[in-house]
């Protein structure tokens, strides 16, 4: 169920737990698993009001806005319930690392614990980073030094290969020109300050399930 409205609250098994629901939180974006904390009626209340994700701080006894010391927030996009009404899933844009180490995830980075798709995300932070720090000696610095329509020809010349790929009935050669198909799009669309979670909307737009 989504819980949207401060009305939604009062719908949640809060007698279960004694007044505290697990709530995981999910990178509304790339779907990774960031953090798990515990939210009361008015942690919810305030994430909703705020639209920042706050939680109860069980050793602190007091509502606890991620991010309140670090800067690095959770932007809320939505909050949903279980089927028993007994824990909650909420998606957030993380603005910075969510865990106080520094990592992005509180769970084992070390580790891929993330969907294979996710790395298209991963993928394109990269990308981002390059363009911001565009440092020596790096294939994306140097497509971006090219320029705009450098970048476009390259995007035309993969997607040629691509279809000569498919065509030739090569599945290797059709695998690798697609992957290149796939970061040369991706540099482009930074290099016009576009990303590709605004290509996702439009797909999303166009597609309704």
């Amino acid at each position: 169920m989504l819980i949207a409205k401060p009305e939604d609250i009062d719908s949640l098994d809060w007698e279960k737990m004694q007044q505290l629901i697990p709530a995981i939180v999910q990178d509304s974006f790339d779907g990774r698993v960031l953090m798990q904390g515990y939210m009361n009626p008015a942690a919810l209340k305030h994430s909703l009001d705020s639209k920042e994700v706050t939680f109860w701080s069980r050793s602190q006894q007091a509502l606890w806005t991620k991010g309140e010391t670090s800067g690095n927030y959770l932007n809320l996009k939505s909050i949903h319930s279980d089927c028993d009404n007994d824990c909650l899933l909420i998606l957030a844009e993380p603005a910075g690392p969510t865990c106080h180490t520094g990592a992005e995830t509180c769970f084992d980075s070390s580790a891929n614990n993330t969907a294979d798709i996710a790395f298209i995300a991963t993928l394109e932070n990269l990308i981002a980073t390059r363009k911001k720090e565009m440092p020596a000696g790096s294939y994306t610095t140097e497509l971006f030094n090219s320029g705009i329509k450098r970048i476009a020809q390259k995007v035309g010349e993969e997607g040629v290969e691509t279809s000569l790929a498919a065509v030739a009935g090569d599945d290797e050669e059709l695998l690798n020109e697609s992957a290149d198909l796939v970061f040369h799009l991706l540099v482009l669309l930074q290099a016009r300050g576009l990303t590709l979670k605004k290509t996702i909307a439009v797909l999303k737009s166009r597609h309704q399930l």
